[in-house]
């Protein structure tokens, strides 16, 4: 509301023009003529009611202004998340499929908006702590990469594993052992 103040009273009370209100504000000057806009709708003039708090000038600049949720249909968000745990599933895919079910859906930033908030609210996942040298992580770390011989120039499929000290979560990996390399 104190940027909406102030595009009103260089508008008005400085004869400020809209595209200088947006570089000097650091918004669009298409957001500046729908204030202005709206602020005409709405009867205000400059220098605004002195007992015009932020709230009530909010309230007459937008009103009816409610987050619309009717006619969309809500993705299972739980799905969305499981579906996400395969590395080859990507949160556009997801969305992609929704919109082919829902085409008056959410857009894709909405889409990935509401998941992040839906994925905020679940439970932390648990700590633990281990001491020095107690445990070793072992994990895959993907897809089988080639690897060449540099004396026979042969190329072999090499899986790659790395290994995490629990304590100091310092990442260790080792490529194939070449023989006479």
């Amino acid at each position: 509301m104190r940027k909406t103040k102030e595009i009103l009273r260089l508008h008005w009370q400085l004869g400020v023009g809209v595209r200088q209100i947006g570089r000097t504000l650091s918004i669009s000057h298409a957001t500046v003529i729908d204030t202005l806009r709206r602020a005409q709708a709405a009867g205000l003039s400059w220098p605004l009611p002195e007992d015009l708090d932020e709230a009530e000038l909010e309230a007459r600049l937008y009103p009816g202004n409610k987050q619309y949720t009717g006619g969309r249909g809500e993705p299972d968000w739980r799905q969305v998340h499981e579906e996400l745990r395969d590395s080859k599933v990507t949160l556009r895919l997801l969305w992609t499929e929704y919109k082919r079910e829902h085409p008056d859906g959410y857009q894709y930033s909405a889409f990935c908006k509401r998941y992040r908030q839906w994925r905020g609210k679940l439970d932390p996942v648990l700590r633990q702590t281990y001491r020095p040298g107690e445990k070793l992580f072992l994990d895959y770390a993907g897809d089988k990469v080639p690897v060449v011989d540099p004396r026979t120039g042969e190329t072999r499929r090499a899986q790659i594993f790395v290994a995490v000290l629990g304590f100091s979560n310092y990442a260790y990996a080792k490529g194939p052992v070449v023989p006479g390399a």
